[in-house]
């Protein structure tokens, strides 16, 4: 099982969404960086499930960190994240054991693991295990914070509402702290909360799209060929659970454009070299070039519904049906947007050491 990702600065995640704890263990950080216990809070809040567009699942999610801390500051060794599972309900997971939820990687886990993997609330396939990668990406938003790297995730569709692009990406990611519900477009959230409660009442789900942005990010980080700027991140982002789709820049579009339209001009300004517009999402070559990154993600419909649905039982192999009951969020698109900050964030710093080296990010070396 692969449970790490990262080359200089890496992540290992752990745990079952049932389990005792989940966590994760954040490995070559530099050390001096501040740990602000109320940021990651803040952070943790933003993930989880609130009012009637989310799971009725409470957690606490209070975050333990038992190592690679003291004094407030990371000491350069890996920092352990311990969240305790207490709001579980396992008796709605009984019948799962052989019953495939369609959507869900219920049938997988069953031809890769042999019938040995926990299946209750999804076991580690579970968007459950994204608490301890929000937990972690707090502190590497942090430390990008500290050299003037911002990123922001908003809510650019969902249940057929749009919002508005990124424009003015400094002031918009500013808008965009601290928001329970991320979209640029005031007047979007009670139309797209709607739609959401509207999927709920029919026992249905929506799916949505997540646009982040990243100022700040210096030029020069990247590779040209199998380790892209563009590659790591989409190999990060499509392991956050009901990722199908990644785009940076214009993404899609750029196909049905000439050269002439999708090129961005250079020019200089107060001394900088800047584009004109930025349809390659900040990167050219695999490699940043100084511009904002922008990209978005494809979040499809939370798998789990109320409808019934037509499935197999794993055990005989025999067509049967599944109702699925117990406690499911109607969408997850407006949770996933901290998850999507937070994988960028440790990808960044991740890039950033291996170009700059370890402690470019610390504190201390300004």
């Amino acid at each position: 099982m692969k449970n790490t990702f990262g080359s200089s600065v890496a992540l290992t995640i752990f745990g079952e969404s049932h389990g005792a704890a989940i966590g994760c263990i954040l490995d070559g950080l530099a050390a001096g960086i501040p740990v602000n216990e109320d940021f990651i809070a803040s952070q943790m809040a933003l993930r989880k499930s609130v009012g009637d567009i989310s799971t009725p699942r409470k957690e606490a999610d209070a975050v333990k960190i038992v190592s690679g801390v003291f004094n407030g500051t990371t000491t350069g060794t890996p920092i352990t994240f311990i969240i305790e599972n207490q709001d579980t309900r396992s008796r709605d997971y009984g019948e799962l054991a052989y019953k495939a939820r369609p959507g869900h990687a219920d049938f997988t886990a069953q031809m890769k693991y042999h019938g040995f993997q926990d299946f209750r609330g999804g076991g580690h396939f579970s968007g459950r295990i994204t608490a301890g990668i929000v937990a972690a990406g707090a502190v590497a938003i942090s430390a990008l914070n500290s050299k003037g790297i911002k990123i922001g995730t908003h809510i650019l569709a969902c249940g057929g509402i749009r919002d508005r692009f990124f424009g003015n990406i400094n002031d918009d990611i500013d808008k965009l702290t601290g928001l329970a519900f991320a979209v640029l477009d005031d007047s979007c959230k009670d139309r797209m909360t709607d739609a959401i409660l509207a999927a709920k009442s029919a026992g249905d789900s929506v799916g949505g799209i997540l646009e982040t942005a990243v100022c700040g990010f210096p030029a020069g980080v990247g590779e040209p060929w199998f380790d892209t700027l563009e590659g790591v991140l989409s190999h990060a982002l499509f392991s956050i659970p009901a990722v199908k789709g990644v785009e940076f820049g214009a993404g899609f579009a750029a196909a049905e454009l000439r050269g002439s339209q999708n090129n961005d001009p250079f020019r200089s300004e107060e001394g900088r070299t800047v584009t004109s517009t930025n349809n390659c999402g900040g990167i050219l070559g695999g490699i940043s070039d100084g511009m904002p990154i922008v990209f978005r993600c494809a979040v499809k419909p939370t798998p789990s519904i109320y409808i019934e649905q037509q499935t197999i039982n794993m055990n005989t192999g025999e067509n049967t049906s599944l109702q699925i009951n117990g406690r499911h969020d109607p969408a997850i698109v407006h949770r996933a947007r901290v998850v999507a900050d937070s994988i960028t964030a440790l990808v960044l710093c991740d890039q950033l050491a291996l170009r700059f080296g370890t402690d470019w990010l610390a504190q201390y070396n300004k």
